[in-house]
Formats: C-alpha cells, structure tokens, sequence
C-alpha cells in the first residue's frame, strides 16, 4: 500500500520517460537540443536583468555621492523650512528627472581669459541720464499702459510706468517652470531660505510697473515691481515715496553680469553681505538682454531716496587708522577720541578679501593707486590718478550699512574685473589687513571652490546660459582660482592670520 502511494505522484513523469525512451535517437536529439536552448535563453535574459539592476544601483549612487548633502528623501523635509541644526534651507525642487552636471573639471591648464572675454566689457559705458529713452519708448510702446505717473520734488524725480503683458515674451513669469534650478529638496547648504525666496521672486515675479528714479547728478535707479501674494494689500499701505510700492528688484545694465557671480561667491565663502541678485530678460529694456536684477533693500535707505545710500565717510587715512584701533572688536565701545567709525573691525577684513579675488576697487581704492589701469578706466578718464600722490586724503567710496545694523557692511555695486592679469593685481586692498575669515580661507584652501561655484551658478539658468553653459563659466572660475592661490600665497608671505570672524 506504501510503495503504490509512492509511485502514484511521480506516475506521469515515469510514463513520460518511458515513451521518450522509445522515441528515435534523432527525434530524442531535437528534443534534448530544444531545450538546451530554452535553458540558455532564460539564463541569459536573467543575467541581464541583474546586470541592468547593477548598473542603474551604481548610477543612483554616483548620482547621490554627486549631490553630497543636498539630496534628502521627500519624506525626510518639509518644504520651504530650514534646518535647525545646519541651518541649510529646504525648498521645493523647480525640476525633476534630471543628471546632474560633472563637478570636476576635465581642462589640464587655465585657458586664457583674455581670449574668451571681450574687453570692450571694461570699457565705462556712457549711459544716459534717463533709462526710458525716446526710441525705447517707440519700440516698446505695446508694453506698457496708456498712462504713466510722475512724480517729482526737490531732489527725486520719479517716472512710473506700468507693464501691460499681451504677448507671450512680456508674461513669461506666468510659467509654471521657474529659471531658478532647483532639484533636490534641499538648497545648497550656502543659501538661506530667504535667499531661495528672493531669487525666485527676482527671476519669476511678473512686473506690474517700473519706476525710473533720477537723484540729481547720480545714476537713476530702474525699479520693477513685481506681482505676489499680498501684492494688492502691500499697494493700498505703502506709498511710492521710497521708489517701491511692494516687493521689488533694481534692474541693472547687461554689462553688469559681474553682480551675479559675485552673489555666488560671497555666499559660497560664507560671507553674506551681498543682496541676492539674479540674471533675467525684459522684452522692454536692453533689446531683451540677459540684465542683472537686485532685490531691493529699503533700509539702506532709511532717509529716502533723495539722501541716497546710509554710508560711511572715511578717507584712507582714516581707514588705516581705524584698522590699527581695531574699532568694535572687544566688547567695550571705542573711545570718542579713536577716530573709529560705526563698523566693526572684522568687516573690513571681509571686505578686502572679496574685493581682491574680484579685484574690486570702487571702494577702497576708486583713484587706481595700487595697479596700473586702462586708458578707459573711469579713474584715468576723471583723472583720479592724480590724487594717488596724496593717498591719506583719498576719500572711501560705496561703504554702505543698513540702517538698523550700522556694524556689518553691505556689498553693493559689485562690478568685478575678470580681465585683470595676475601681474597687475590690486594689493592695495590688502594693506593693513592683519586677519581674515577662517570661513572663507577654509574653502579657499580646500580645492573645493570650483565645485561649490558650479553647483551655486548652476541654480540661475538664465545666467549660466548667457555665459556660454559649462565652458564659460569654468573659464571664469579659472581666474578666481588664480587669484586665490596668488591670495593664499599672499597670507603665508605677510603672516596674516586666520581666525573665526562671527561678529
């Protein structure tokens, strides 16, 4: 009875075997090979698919090693929120689906920047009084609404024109796809939230009006502002007599694209004392060129527009004074006496650090004394050369500070040179800086600043675009690594030291 339930379930597979045994040994041969191939076939789609599995689990993690601490999972964030231990700001991805650019640079040694930059860039353009000239006007006459606004007092006149968006080129904003990159659910680490948010509203806001304001013999200001939220309920509350009704940005010339790299680098090196500032078109202004745009700060304008920036008078004696009294750095204010101005000591250190890697000499050195200019140079062509014999009465120019925090500085106006030869560097705006920000030396020193660049430059389409994608910004990057290791070099030679700058 138990060898019957035995054979009972493996009753069809003997009978099978025995009538393959009577088969012809050609009939047994075809069936053997058959399934051979059956065998090989479903070994290899196997294979296969394990290797593809492989391949796409190395990819992801390229992919996240690539993004080091800026991919988090969806689950892991909220968006628009900061972190309370890093203090990295998380946002909401602006694309999806995305490879990422490769970080490490592939060029052997630095191409020439000459070749690549036009120096006509250098040349001062001579822009005319009112940035709503008479041919704009014609040209751009479907743009705007039929009636504008003036108004005018003893020292501001201020032109108001608001924006009709008609065509498809005047409502880009409109698109849900923002020119801000953005991938992951977290910002790089060196933007705040709020700078994620004011670079968005620069490169996106649909302009509602654009208010041109002349203060006498100085530049006028071209204001857009923008559409948001409360934007209604901001216009009913506040008064145009700061040049802003809303949220707003100050629209600047296309050869001031330098403005926009700088933001990236003062962020990357820890510094932040620039205004966020973005690259976008307007199909009204420039002949629609790539323009920088800064967001709008009213509090360096705590008297209006009228009293211009909230800043500091020094000469450059003075200056060379205040840095030997090392002004604010202990705890105790400063005696009456000291000649000390409202700013702290370590800002200045800041300053001349990002001033020397853009070679930026509007502030600390407008008169050319410490490189040899151009012909064109502003300083040659109103001869401010001339007062380089007398250099402790040479005025300081642009050192703004908010109202509210007269400590810490505002970098504004920051129109870098990156034509400028590593032979013909301003040191001047080095002297008599004793310290600098470990912070910023840091990445300096860590081989790291091209890759932070790229990953930071990469957020601002629109910028990353007009100069020529990845081999034009790796060109630019170039010299700001030159000027990095003539810089570090410098510290090493001069002793300077390195300490942490949190004030």
């Amino acid at each position: 009875m138990g060898k019957s339930r035995f054979h009972w379930p493996c009753f069809p597979f003997l009978r099978l075997t025995s009538s393959f045994r009577r088969c012809p040994l050609s009939k047994r041969s075809l069936i053997i090979a058959i399934v051979c191939v059956v065998y090989l076939f479903f070994m290899v789609s196997h294979i296969g698919y394990s290797q593809q599995r492989r391949d796409r689990r190395t990819d992801k993690e390229k992919y996240r090693h690539t993004r080091g601490l800026y991919h988090l999972g969806i689950s892991d964030v909220l968006p628009d929120s900061v972190d309370s231990q890093t203090g990295a700001s998380y946002v909401v991805p602006t694309r999806s689906n995305v490879v990422y650019i490769t970080l490490r640079s592939k060029r052997l040694k630095p191409t020439n920047i000459r070749g690549t930059i036009r120096p006509k860039l250098r040349r001062k353009v001579r822009r005319s009084k009112s940035a709503f000239t008479q041919s704009k006007l014609a040209v751009s006459e479907r743009n705007f609404a039929p009636h504008t606004l003036l108004r005018e007092t003893s020292d501001v006149d201020q032109k108001s024109v608001a924006i009709k968006h008609e065509s498809h080129t005047d409502a880009e904003a409109d698109s849900p796809l923002s020119s801000i990159r953005i991938y992951s659910q977290r910002a790089p680490p060196w933007f705040s939230a709020q700078d994620v948010k004011d670079m968005r509203f620069l490169a996106d806001a649909k302009v509602l009006r654009v208010n041109e304001v002349s203060r006498g013999d100085s530049q006028s200001l071209l204001i857009f502002e923008g559409e948001t939220v409360d934007s209604s309920i901001t216009q009913k509350h506040t008064q145009l007599n700061n040049g802003c009704g809303g949220r707003c940005g100050v629209i600047h010339s296309p050869v001031d694209t330098a403005e926009v790299f700088a933001f990236h680098l003062d962020r990357v090196l820890g510094l932040n004392r620039t205004l966020p500032v973005v690259s976008r078109k307007f199909s009204f202004l420039h002949d629609g060129q790539p323009s920088p745009v800064v967001s709008w700060d009213a509090s360096l304008y705590p008297e209006g527009l009228a009293a211009g920036w909230s800043t500091v008078k020094l000469t450059w004696g003075e200056y060379q004074s205040s840095l030997r009294q090392r002004c604010w750095q202990k705890k105790s204010p400063p005696k009456p006496d000291s000649g000390c101005s409202t700013i702290h000591h370590y800002e200045w250190s800041k300053l001349a650090l990002f001033d020397f890697l853009l070679q930026i000499h509007n502030r600390l050195d407008q008169s050319c004394c410490g490189f040899r200019p151009r012909q064109e140079d502003v300083c040659v062509e109103q001869g401010h050369r001339a007062e380089c014999g007398d250099q402790d009465h040479i005025q300081l120019a642009n050192i703004v500070h908010r109202a509210h925090d007269p400590r810490h500085l505002v970098f504004t106006d920051n129109k870098g040179y990156f034509d400028r030869n590593e032979n013909n560097l301003d040191f001047r705006l080095l002297e008599g800086i004793k310290e600098l920000p470990e912070q910023a030396v840091s990445v300096l020193r860590s081989r790291r600043l091209r890759e932070k660049l790229l990953q930071s430059l990469f957020l601002d389409q629109m910028y990353w675009e007009s100069q020529g994608s990845r081999q034009g910004i790796d060109k630019l990057i170039d010299v700001i690594e030159r000027r990095a290791k003539v810089l570090l070099t410098y510290i090493n030679a001069h002793g300077i030291k390195v300490i942490t700058m949190n004030a």
